[in-house]
């Protein structure tokens, strides 16, 4: 299949924008082609015109567009399409209802209950893609035997009722709906169901259904959820297009190999190609073209991928195996699904420059296609594009006239210096007069040219941060897109690699990728087996099974056995946690303790060990699934070889380049010309018609046999930089930071233990200065860890100035701070956990069994979890302190100390600049009146009251808590450090910006709060609810004085249960407030939470309880113009003893409404008892449970703002309300 038949072959990556073609002839030759991927003036679809128009140009046919083409010259077609990607993107699938288990109708609205964006009010998410819900009569429960269970050990708890269903399915069929997603719970382990219900829909004519056991059998509900929605939403898409492009040939190709690029980097027949897996069939093909032509070349050393388009830039690596992810989110949709793990990580060639508070930021916000970059001639704004072209690095003339409102004209470097002389005169006189930046330059400024203003951005959009643990200097830089090869030296020298890659077809590598991929059949099943000897048989057994599924269908498929290769993975996690790994037992053989197809155990261990810095032996290992990939190899090789020329490569101009500090003499040249003999200089420029490389000064560019460009990257002399404030590298320190803080946190993230177990996961990673001041901080779920390269230790710091919460803090200092905060329940003076001679675990098992002496309470039922998550975060900082180590080494400690304190009154700047504007607008609406109050109560009529006194000149503000009542006799006290946690996350929202979150925000502010009040009780007082009500209250009370938004629901409604054996915890989500132009989001955490609510599925599979019910509360949300969101209902069943404890708020009083809306329902605790009588529980309870009773959370929702009879109140106006 590799080789050529005399007849064409077509390789096609249909993009959003270009659809790319490569061809390969019956002589052996090549051509690649580039066409608009619409242009219906000019033809129907772009790669049949793509096909007609070689096969035209090549055989001297005429092949009329008005006929369908003549197939007999063709062998294969292979095409990677983005017609899945847009209609995600677009949400123009197909119109698809959902069918779900009666009790879970808005299951995947609510989802994780977590807020992509912790400060955006409005808390914009992608809405589900159906549109009608049928609740299914059934249900299956897992028995309780075990909690690990084995396969098929569940009960039918309620049939299913077909009737019931049927008269469902022909109401929404007779809405015009002809597509389907089924998702019933444990279908991924009993599949009866929902086979049942996908018949019944096929046989009353539904196009398509899609069943959630059938696309992708893993547990977790939500994730499985999305992905069969998103099946049956783009499925049918795809199908009209694979329809309409087959109608484009005689014979409709029957007689043609057409074979669709899958996500996962596999072919698949047409037949075979389903909307869950395609939704990266363009990006995939692009890596499978750099990983096999870029590895072997550079003597298999790994790879990254750089594909630089016009919005973003996507990265992944080959290191001799594809990488993939099994749960991705695409455009606000989590995909459990195989797929390429390829990752968005900085800005792309139209991602547009903006200077605000002193500091140059790049993107996310595009230009896009239209209006497009400055240069384009259409109004657009200032872009990377239009940065290298003020620069020098892109010449018009090499360009077609395809610009400006005639699309007649030539690229305009006028337009663009225009708007950069406009940008650099507003930077500059921010410069001279800024108190920063006036300080720091000793009362000098010195200005900023256009060029510098213009390299400034590139540099900030040349940044990257660790690749995912990987040391980037060991690997080659392959690149390729539009705008790759103009960022490639750059970026390499940053991340210390000396080789950039980049292949002679790079500008169509996804298509050329397409010729030289595999045809994969995978198979996947559930499996809740222990890795142990015990278990061996069966998994060979199922193994084997599913091997020859694969292998079989490949050989139908005309593959012979020299050409299948098999590969098993097993998806492999500790026993107890939820971080599961897929792995390949390849490089460990098979031996008297494993199964036949490899040692796994050594395989995951090392894997384990690599990624996370430790494993957990005591622990058996789980398998969750069994996944078969075979491969039947039929990509091709090329063999057009460049021709040999002149020894010396002659440019076709000069041209002046801008390089750092000043311009250089750059030759020109086209790549066409060159010869695989020809060595070129840096500075210089590569062009071909779909790319433009530039090669830096001191870097060397040679053109391979095969006609590749490689270029060896010095590491370059670096520029000493001084402690003195530059406004460029404070942009870039500040994202160094950032990077650094969130790759803490997502290492502590995936390390926890308690990811999915209820236990709130916010991690809250932070680097701090030598006075423990946060600089910047990342956040995403609720824990605190603090750390030193040679010390850790873990303190109690609940009335600790830096600590959000009450908890438990981890530290370690390499001369700064790297901080992850993990909740917990320990009250201890500072102890010590590690040190480079080992661990303190003894002393660490005896505070956290310390309780267990005082009467009425137990220590730590989890002592082997604990002990585990705290290697775990003493792992997530070693990484942080090494990062942090690399910048000192790099810069020196001066200098770094010197920026921490330079982005923390970056922040301080941003807050009085808020600050000014808001009290000039409130000059002008109270007649001079720079004072704001607020109060609002706790449910026991504790009143928080708030007066705020606001400087307009000086921008800043004192925040009187005078009047607020005294501490309480319940854990519902917060000390001073909640209070100045919710004051910086509402000055943060208010701000309106993405700014580094810092301690510097809180600069411009003077807080006082009354000594021996609820917010500063005494050091003795319960203190817990503080952290999780009463920081909810001082929100609602700052935003209702600043008037930014109605109260949401104002709680976190801790919920807890457990035995003697095991406990759970969780917090549950309600409704957000609505805004000046927004709507309030329902069933969503909000304000001082985002943790993340574990799965159905997870819950009733580890604890004895029954989930009934997950679904909005309709109507609690206050009415007005703009609709307060709805709470969220919540029904328990447990099925053994258990004690209950509920922690809630806003049972008594309502979330406000503001400006005529009204105020949001308030919540309900119900205790259903199995005689049938019903208790009201109050806020807060403690109590026990027998079998069979039921706990029913009614959460509370948001207040609407705006009076309703204004406008309708479903009005929702298109812009975004993000600053006051």
């Amino acid at each position: 299949m590799a080789e050529t038949k005399g007849k064409f072959d077509f390789a096609i990556d249909r993009g959003g924008t270009f659809t790319d073609v490569f061809a390969r002839l019956p002589d052996g030759r090549e051509r690649v082609l580039k066409l608009l991927s619409y242009d219906p003036q000019n033809y129907r679809d772009a790669p049949t015109e793509g096909i007609r128009r070689v096969l035209e140009q090549e055989t001297g046919q005429s092949f009329p567009r008005d006929q369908a083409l003549d197939t007999s010259q063709i062998d294969w077609i292979r095409m990677g399409t983005t017609v899945a990607t847009n209609a995600l993107l677009e949400r123009q699938g197909e119109r698809t209802a959902l069918l779900v288990t009666r009790g879970f109708r808005d299951l995947l609205h609510i989802g994780t209950q977590a807020r992509p964006n912790l400060f955006d009010l409005e808390v914009c998410m992608p809405e589900v893609l159906y549109e009608e819900v049928i609740e299914v009569e059934e249900r299956v429960i897992l028995r309780q035997d075990s909690c690990q269970l084995p396969r098929n050990d569940l009960e039918v708890w309620q049939e299913l009722d077909l009737q019931r269903v049927e008269q469902d399915l022909r109401r929404v069929q007779s809405k015009g709906i002809s597509s389907l997603a089924v998702l019933l719970l444990h279908s991924y382990t009993w599949t009866a169901h929902e086979k049942a219900v996908g018949s019944l829909a096929k046989r009353l004519g539904f196009n398509q259904v899609s069943l959630s056991s059938e696309v992708m059998p893993m547990v977790r509900a939500v994730p499985r959820g999305y992905t069969v929605c998103a099946d049956a939403y783009l499925t049918p898409k795809i199908h009209l297009y694979l329809t309409e492009f087959s109608a484009g040939f005689k014979g409709g190709l029957k007689d043609v190999d057409v074979l669709f690029m899958q996500s996962d980097g596999g072919l698949t027949p047409m037949e075979q190609f389903y909307g869950s897996r395609a939704v990266l069939s363009g990006p995939a093909g692009g890596v499978v073209g750099y990983a096999v032509t870029c590895y072997g070349f550079m003597e298999k050393k790994p790879v990254i991928g750089f594909d630089m388009g016009g919005t973003s830039t996507d990265v992944s690596r080959y290191a001799g195996q594809y990488e993939h992810v099994f749960e991705a989110t695409i455009s606000g949709i989590t995909l459990q699904a195989p797929q390429l793990d390829i990752s968005t990580v900085a800005a792309g060639g139209g991602s547009r420059l903006f200077f605000r508070s002193g500091m140059f930021v790049v993107g996310p916000e595009s230009a896009g296609a239209h209006p497009g970059p400055a240069c384009y001639r259409k109004g657009g704004p200032l872009t990377v594009t239009d940065a290298n072209l003020a620069l020098g690095r892109l010449l018009p003339s090499f360009f077609p006239k395809i610009f400006g409102p005639g699309e007649n004209e030539p690229l305009s470097t006028e337009e663009t210096m225009k708007h950069f002389r406009t940008l650099t005169k507003e930077i500059n006189q921010y410069l001279s007069t800024n108190q920063l930046s006036s300080s720091a330059a000793g009362g000098h400024h010195s200005e900023m040219s256009v060029e510098d203003v213009a390299m400034g951005f590139i540099n900030v959009a040349n940044e990257a941060g660790p690749a995912k643990g990987h040391d980037t200097s060991e690997h080659v830089l392959a690149c390729f897109g539009g705008a790759g090869g103009q960022h490639a030296c750059a970026i390499a020298r940053a991340l210390g690699m000396k080789t950039v890659f980049i292949h002679k077809y790079s500008g169509v590598l996804s298509a050329y990728g397409l010729a030289l991929a595999d045809v994969v059949e995978e198979v996947q099943e559930p499996c809740s087996l222990k890795y142990e000897a015990g278990s061996y048989s069966e998994l060979d057994r199922r193994i084997e099974q599913l091997s020859q599924r694969c292998d079989q269908i490949l050989h139908k498929r005309g593959f012979s056995s020299s050409q299948i290769n098999i590969e098993v993975f097993l998806h492999l996690r500790y026993e107890g946690t939820d971080c599961a790994l897929m792995i390949t037992a390849t490089g460990h053989p098979s031996n008297a303790h494993s199964c036949m197809s490899g040692d796994f155990r050594t395989a995951f261990t090392k894997r384990y060990l690599k990624e996370f810095g430790f494993t957990i032996t005591d622990r058996p290992i789980m398998v969750d699934d069994i996944r078969v990939r075979g491969s039947g190899k039929s990509g091709i090789r090329s063999k057009v070889q460049p021709k040999a020329g002149q020894k010396s490569p002659r440019p076709i101009k000069m041209t002046q380049c801008y390089f750092e500090d000043r311009y250089l003499d750059t030759n020109v040249y086209l790549w066409e010309d060159l010869s695989s003999d020809h060595s070129i200089q840096g500075p210089a420029i590569i062009i071909d018609k779909n790319s433009t490389i530039l090669v830096e000064p001191a870097c060397v560019a040679h053109l391979t046999e095969d006609g590749d460009v490689c270029i060896d990257v010095s590491t370059g002399t670096q520029c000493v930089l001084g402690a003195e404030l530059n406004a460029i590298q404070l942009s870039i320190f500040s994202h160094r930071f950032m990077s650094i803080a969130a790759n803490g946190s997502c290492a502590a993230e995936n390390l926890h233990l308690h990811k999915y177990k209820g236990t709130t996961g916010f991690l809250l990673c932070c680097v701090c200065d030598a006075g423990d001041c946060a600089v910047p901080g990342t956040q995403t779920h609720k824990y605190t860890t603090n750390y030193n390269s040679r010390l850790f230790f873990i303190r109690k710091h609940s009335f600790s100035v830096a600590a959000w919460l009450s908890k438990v803090s981890g530290l370690t200092k390499v001369q700064l701070n790297i901080v992850t905060r993990h909740h917990s329940r320990l009250y201890a003076p500072p102890l010590h956990l590690s040190t480079t001679g080992g661990w303190y675990f003894h002393a660490v098992t005896e505070a956290l069994m310390a309780p267990a002496q005082y009467p009425g309470c137990s220590g730590t039922r989890n002592l082997r979890d604990n002990l585990s998550d705290l290697r775990a975060q003493v792992a997530a900082n070693q990484r942080g302190c090494q990062l942090v180590g690399e910048l000192i080494a790099s810069y020196g400690l001066e200098v770094i100390q010197a920026y921490m304190g330079y982005i923390q009154v970056n922040a301080e700047l941003a807050v009085r600049d808020m600050l000014k504007d808001f009290a000039r607008r409130r000059r002008r609406q109270e007649a001079g009146s720079l004072e704001v109050e607020a109060e609002d109560q706790m449910d026991d009529g504790t009143p928080i009251r708030l007066k705020v006194q606001i400087d307009e000149q000086q921008g800043s503000a004192v925040f009187d808590f005078t009047g607020t009542g005294t501490e309480v006799w319940g854990n519902c006290n917060a000390p001073r450090a909640i209070t100045l946690s919710a004051l910086i996350y509402c000055l943060r929202c208010m701000v309106g910006q993405d700014i580094p979150l810092n301690q510097g925000c809180l600069a411009p502010v003077k807080v006082i709060i009354p000594p021996g009040s609820i917010l500063q009780p005494s050091q003795n007082a319960a203190v817990v609810g503080g952290n999780v009500l009463t920081s909810q209250r001082v929100v609602d009370v700052i935003f209702k004085a600043f008037q930014v938004c109605a109260a949401s629901q104002g709680c976190m409604n801790n919920i807890s249960f457990g035995s003697e054996k095991s406990g759970y915890y969780e917090t549950v989500a309600g409704g957000a407030g609505a805004g000046p132009t927004w709507k309030g989001r329902s069933g969503v955490h909000t304000h001082m939470t985002n943790t993340r609510i574990t799965d159905p599925e997870i819950l009733e599979s580890r604890y004895p309880v029954i989930l009934e019910q997950f679904s909005l509360r309709p109507g609690s949300g206050g009415a007005g113009l703009y609709r307060g969101g709805d709470g969220v209902i919540r029904k328990l069943r447990f099925r053994s003893p258990v004690v209950l404890s509920v922690l809630t708020e806003r049972r008594s009083t309502q979330p406000y409404g503001l400006h005529g809306g009204k105020n949001g329902a308030p919540g309900l605790n119900l205790f259903h008892k199995t005689d049938g009588r019903v208790l009201n529980l109050g806020a807060k309870n403690t109590i026990s449970l027998d079998p069979g009773d039921m706990f029913s959370l009614f959460t509370p929702g948001g207040g609407g703002y705006g009076s309703a009879g204004e406008q309708d109140g479903d009005h929702q106006l298109p812009s975004k309300h993000r600053c006051l």
